[in-house]
């Protein structure tokens, strides 16, 4: 009996720690003012074909979005159409796949701001993109796979603007500043955690002016 009754106390000591902290809990809805925990990546990673659920987790987590029509067909139909519509793309707020955006507002403020703040003492005025959709076969071959872009589930992403006026690139911080040099590592790495695919100049020359992020069906992840 005295065997029993710790068990139950360990277990509800348990339980409670669990409702206590979400974020670890893989039967709490995903909120994405939480903080990152260890079912956080579970539960984005089932959300890659459950558009509902997505658009109800950005809902939840008080995100603005507008869920836009599909268009097109063939291999490079876009059921999934969803805007972020408050978030601060430039030159404009892209469709992507509800994946994306949900990663991308969940990249952003655990990642993007709490390290230009910790770095620069300044926030997020911009997030520059080189675009979401195009179809295209990988690097644009004439055959082989087709890129993930060609649905929508990627971007490219090619600078951060600061609120202080500061500008970062790819293209000329990533060998820079140490402070600038710092911050794009840790931006990428971040990312690694809610992407299933994040390429930076550290993969190849393509991507030396941009990060490439998408949802691929896998999880296992790659980071580079």
């Amino acid at each position: 009996m005295i065997l029993l009754a710790i068990l139950g106390c360990v277990l509800w000591a348990g339980y409670s720690w669990l409702l206590a902290h979400p974020e670890h809990n893989p039967s709490a809805p995903l909120d994405l003012r939480h903080p990152v925990g260890m079912a956080t990546a579970t539960k984005l990673a089932a959300l890659k074909d459950d558009v509902s659920e997505c658009r109800a987790v950005l809902e939840r987590s008080d995100v603005g979005f507008a869920a836009l029509e599909p268009i097109g067909e063939g291999v490079c139909a876009r059921p999934d159409r969803t805007q972020l519509t408050q978030f601060p793309f430039a030159p404009n707020s892209p469709p992507a796949t509800c994946a994306v955006a949900t990663a991308m507002e969940l990249w952003r403020t655990t990642t993007v701001e709490p390290a230009a703040q910790e770095l620069f003492g300044s926030g997020i005025a911009r997030i520059e993109h080189l675009g979401v959709y195009f179809c295209r076969r990988l690097y644009g071959r004439s055959e082989g796979a087709w890129s993930e872009h060609a649905t929508g589930n990627a971007i490219d992403i090619s600078a951060f603007v600061l609120e202080d006026g500061r500008r970062i690139t790819l293209l000329g911080d990533w060998d820079g500043d140490a402070e600038e040099q710092a911050f794009l590592r840790r931006v990428r790495d971040g990312a690694c955690g809610v992407f299933a695919t994040v390429l930076s100049p550290d993969y190849n020359a393509a991507h030396a002016d941009h990060f490439h992020f998408d949802q691929d069906g896998r999880w296992s992840g790659v980071c580079r």
